[in-house]
């Protein structure tokens, strides 16, 4: 049970219970997914809405389900605030394609699969999911309704690899999920691999099972438990077949089953036993034969063993694993159907999901490792989807460039560097992501001096230094001076940055190693750190009935090293046989503390150790144990050196394993934490622990974290949905540091620097339209957050309780609350002022300040009302005071403005760039004053003409004729500043120039001066100048010379309309 961690963080459990803290209050400053997409993950299964094949539905193995209704131009994920994001199996109802199951856990059992919670079921097209049980299945690789009573379903529960469990096995529903019978069941090492239905008499099922075994050290695939059987009365009974029926004898492994839908009884089996082979019956699974014994059938039964038949060609099948292979002649022979490496239109290898439409064999849907393709001829021509964006990260981390970048390795799919925001109008397209180094991907570090360099890790210890401008990498792994010892890296090894010198870089293999240069060289510092069990280190017999020895079992190896940022040569080291140990001497000794970690189970995977950089000998663990089939989430502190640890996650904070945790380096009390269900917030120092709302973050594994320094951002690596950024913590270091802040009506955030940034059109093409992927980019100019509470019930009761005599008396002394302002100040100068209605829920909000002054309206022939003031000039770099006001309440910071720091300038250029900007907006305050005066003259003599309609009299016939002169007069005055009216139709332009011409083309060249004022830019304010003071010369003449006279006349008419004529100069 976890203990209290201090009286501080007592006194912010209790504050902040009392004050019900939600993370639905985040929905408006939620996490950014900036993909990428163009390199997405894997598909695990797929349907489509057979009478409306523009509805399709693809299940992910940790990025949930994804829902397009157009074809697959556009995707939207529709599984987010359920319990798991791997979902093993989805099956429309077609019948009614409202109605969709999704059995959750993939069904393909490598080291890094993902579990679920069992059968979901929509009513609603998936806008609303309900649990319908079957929780401790785990992983569930398929679901199948019965066509002629949709109340009817078949549930192939393969289990997870991870430990024997009972749950395992066919289940069937014949009531919609209400109540479940399991209908077949071998042991408890033993789950469903596959299930096939005859499409000509539902109650005929093919069943695959499979007896395998996920140790962290080893894999079994294979065993007695392992067979086909068949049953003709929905699961009632069933056959098991055997040698005598045709099949291999001896112990059978993963069987893959496809059946072919015009001849029903034709059945395929890929079957893996002593030999591997594709068997085929022919008279509807009672017999049996084998057809093809070659390679071309498939490589690795364990990862992929699906094979399907074209549903209007028996003798067209096709083998789906590491590649797609065809067979026209009924599985004799095979030839590869779509490339992967070494052609311009590849597909992504190692496949795990196929759909045929059952009408159509030439529309096929392929999901891989690496996402999604459509096929509509057969398999020529492929359509990969780019907008899919459920990439696995393994780790994640960052730079410090402007903007800076995301960097991370992913599953399958090799390591990326890509912007955590741009500088570029639209969002972060896949073409700003970039593959810097190949293989499965997991560590990135940029190197310290100098980003275009760093370190980049694919399996088995595979380092590479790469260089991603050029792409001219080279390995760096560690070797060890003595030929005979073997080195052991762990599938997803240790590495760490020296924080202390740049040149420095820590390597684990089942020893520390140590470059003093960048990798060139490297040295032992430390003895094995590991339990060195023999007994777990026979990777090279690995697999079971089918060798798989890819190094993704390699074991009692390192997986963490992490330096201290306050003590040079102190390291943490933890392996994943569960081993700690630190050294303060850079590996001279080693200090083990294993034993002192009370209630993490002997032998824990250790994730991750994050060292403080706060406090010398502080520490934060995380571990787990789900590859022992414990699933409990372990995370602790020391603050001693791990003389003793306190555990600050147990299982009444998650709902899943944890993976990954995060400390505030300025406020210890704000903490992350990354589980396999989600991501976690602590606002006490780890007492309590919130889930983010689905609506702020999706349900998905997330690996890692990462603070950026420098914006103060929260870096997010999701196994499952890309990477994710949540700009500037901030306010939850505020809100973890005055819990009382959220018992305030408004509260104004300390901001972010704000940067001056110039901006470029997307690369690649300017429209985007639906189907290009766009992470969701930062928006430009000020970010400034602020919490409101509009409302409360307390308040609200208060004021239903008072008399309206009180409530009279209280509106007349009172401000009205109806609107936020925001003002900015230079000093005592204001300069803005912003107003947005006030937001109806509790929460946290942004505001975004454009870095603009208040501008000057442009003149117009008819003046606009507008609510909200105009921009104006740019503001120079420097510190501004922000004031947010409610009502009488008021909060304030200063922000900082800054200059692009990608562009090179100096205090008098910008200055120079500000005056004549200024100069220009003087300019137009005038040219507005005036046109706004000629226009108010020229009403005024319209009224006339209408007031003198009737009168009859020679007099006023005359003065109104010259009413009429005047009034074109005054059109000719007003066009001097703004241009003559041009009826025609079209494009039209006119080639006179007027003041604002003027004005605006001076404005172009001068506001893109970042770097100063050149002599063409005065010549242009020079133009502009002298085209006002023509205009305000003749205006002025006129109003001198022939407007009081005019006014005259008029007045002896009839009483005055006129208002008092100001003469307008420039200086």
């Amino acid at each position: 049970m976890k203990t209290t961690f201090s009286f501080l963080s007592l006194f912010l459990t209790l504050f902040l219970n009392a004050q019900d803290f939600s993370t639905t209050w985040l929905k408006e400053v939620a996490p950014r997914n900036i993909g990428p997409g163009g390199m997405s993950g894997r598909i695990t299964s797929i349907d489509v809405v057979v009478s409306n094949p523009n509805i399709m539905y693809v299940g992910t193995a940790s990025g949930g389900l994804w829902k397009s209704t157009s074809g697959g131009v556009t995707w939207n994920p529709i599984f987010n605030d359920q319990v798991t994001a791997s979902v093993g199996s989805v099956a429309i109802q077609q019948s009614n394609p409202d109605v969709i199951w999704v059995g959750t856990g993939e069904g393909n059992p490598r080291n890094s699969l993902n579990g679920g919670y069992g059968i979901f079921k929509s009513i609603n097209g998936g806008k609303t999911w309900k649990s319908m049980g079957l929780k401790n299945t785990r992983n569930i690789h398929r679901v199948i309704i019965d066509p002629s009573n949709p109340n009817t379903v078949y549930v192939a529960a393969i289990g997870s690899p991870w430990g024997e469990h009972p749950e395992r096995g066919i289940y069937k529903t014949v009531n919609g999920g209400k109540s479940w019978k399991k209908i077949l069941y071998v042991n408890p090492k033993t789950g469903s691999a596959d299930l096939v239905m005859d499409p000509k008499n539902p109650n005929k099922l093919i069943a695959a099972m499979w007896e395998h075994k996920r140790d962290p050290w080893f894999f079994k695939s294979g065993g007695k438990g392992s067979g086909l059987y068949v049953s003709f009365d929905g699961g009632n009974n069933w056959s098991k077949k055997t040698k005598e029926d045709g099949l291999p004898e001896g112990d059978l492994g993963r069987i893959g089953l496809a059946i072919a839908t015009n001849k029903t009884n034709v059945i395929y089996a890929l079957v893996e036993a002593k030999k591997n082979a594709l068997y085929k019956s022919e008279d509807g699974g009672f017999k049996w034969k084998m057809v093809n014994n070659k390679s071309d059938i498939g490589n690795r039964p364990f990862y992929y063993s699906d094979i399907a038949v074209d549903p209007q060609n028996e003798n067209r099948v096709f083998s789906v694993f590491t590649y797609v292979n065809v067979s026209q002649d009924g599985g004799k022979n095979f030839s590869q159907l779509m490339p992967a490496y070494g052609v311009e239109n590849g597909v992504h290898p190692d496949h795990h999901a196929w759909w045929i439409h059952p009408n159509n064999g030439s529309f096929m849907i392929d999901g891989n490792d690496g996402g999604l393709n459509i096929t509509k001829d057969g398999g020529k021509t492929w359509r990969f989807i780019g907008n899919i964006p459920v990439a696995q990260f393994y780790h994640i981390s960052v730079d410090n460039e402007y903007p800076y970048n995301v960097y991370g390795g992913m599953q399958d799919n090799g390591s990326w560097r890509g912007p955590a925001y741009v500088w570029k109008v639209q969002g972060i397209r896949n073409s700003y992501w970039q593959e810097i180094a190949f293989g499965d991907g997991f560590d990135v570090v940029p190197d310290l001096d100098n980003s275009r360099y760093g370190y980049a890790m694919s399996q088995q210890g595979y380092v590479s230094r790469y260089d991603w401008k050029t792409g001219n990498n080279y390995i760096v792994r560690p070797t060890h001076p003595e030929a005979e010892t073997k080195l052991r890296f762990n599938w997803n090894a240790a590495i760490g940055q020296d924080p202390f010198d740049n040149s420095t870089v820590y390597f684990g293999s089942q020893f520390v190693h140590k470059s003093k240069d960048k990798g060139l060289t490297w040295s032992v510092i430390s003895p094995d750190l590991t339990t060195n069990d023999p007994e777990k280190q026979k990777q090279s017999e690995s697999g079971g009935l089918t060798l798989d020895a890819t190094g993704a079992e390699n074991y009692c190896t390192l997986l963490v090293i992490e330096p201290s940022s306050l003590e040079k040569n102190m390291l943490w080291v933890a392996s994943d046989d569960g081993r700690v140990h630190f050294t303060q001497d850079g590996g001279d000794s080693w200090n083990e503390v294993t034993k002192n970690i009370k209630g993490l189970p002997k032998g824990s995977w250790i994730t991750q150790i994050k060292a403080s950089k706060s406090n010398k000998g502080e520490a934060l663990l995380v571990a787990n144990d789900y590859r022992r089939f414990n699933f409990k989430p372990y995370a602790y502190r020391t603050v001693n050196y791990g003389k003793t640890w306190k555990q600050i996650v147990d299982q009444s904070d998650t709902k899943s394993y944890a993976l990954s945790i995060i400390e505030d380096p300025v406020n210890p009390n704000l903490m992350f934490l990354g589980t396999d269900d989600g991501l976690y917030l602590s606002l006490n120092a780890g007492e309590k622990w919130s889930k983010f709302d689905s609506e702020v973050f999706p349900t998905v594994s997330v690996k890692d974290l990462v603070i950026q320094s420098r914006e103060q951002d929260l870096i997010i690596g999701t196994f499952g949905r890309a990477a994710w950024v949540l700009d500037d913590i901030r306010p939850l270091r505020a809100l973890a540091s005055k819990p009382d802040l959220v018992s305030k009506t408004i509260h104004l955030f300390e901001p972010p620097t704000a940067y001056l940034s110039a901006y470029q059109q997307p690369t690649g093409s300017r429209f985007g339209a639906d189907a290009m992927y766009h992470g969701t980019n930062r928006k430009y100019g000020a970010m400034i957050t602020y919490y409101v509470d509009p409302s409360s019930e307390e308040n609200s009761d208060q004021e239903n309780n008072k008399s309206e005599e009180e409530k009279e008396k209280e509106s007349k002394n009172s401000v009205k609350k109806d609107s936020l302002t925001l003002t900015i100040y230079d000093g005592e100068r204001l300069i803005r002022t912003l107003k947005k209605e006030l937001p109806k829920k509790k929460g946290f909000y942004r505001w975004y300040w454009y870095l603009d002054e208040k501008g000057i309206p442009r003149p117009r022939r008819e003046p606009r009302k507008s609510k909200t003031e105009p921009s104006g000039v740019s503001v120079k770099p420097g510190s501004y005071r922000i004031v947010l006001a409610y009502g009488t309440d008021k909060n304030e910071q200063q922000i900082v403005v800054k200059s692009d720091p990608r562009i090179l300038d100096n205090p008098e250029n910008i200055e120079s760039v500000y005056d004549a900007s200024k100069k220009l907006e003087s300019f137009m305050a005038k040219a507005s004053e005036s046109v706004k005066q000629l226009t108010q003259s020229k009403n005024i003599l319209l009224d006339y003409q209408k007031l003198f309609k009737e009168n009859k009299t020679e007099f006023v016939k005359e003065l109104t004729k010259e009413i009429k002169t005047q009034t074109k007069t005054l059109d000719s005055l007003i066009s001097l500043y703004i241009g003559k009216v041009d009826k025609r139709q079209g494009i039209v332009r006119n080639p006179e120039s007027n003041v604002m011409t003027r004005i605006g083309t001076a404005s172009r060249y001068i506001r893109t001066r970042k770097q100063g004022i050149t002599p063409t830019e005065d010549k242009l304010l020079q133009h502009a100048k002298d085209e006002l003071e023509a205009a305000l010369e003749k205006t002025n003449k006129y109003y001198k010379e022939v407007w009081p006279s005019l006014r005259t006349q008029i007045e002896g008419v009839d009483s005055s309309r006129f208002k008092e004529i100001k003469q307008i100069d420039l200086e």
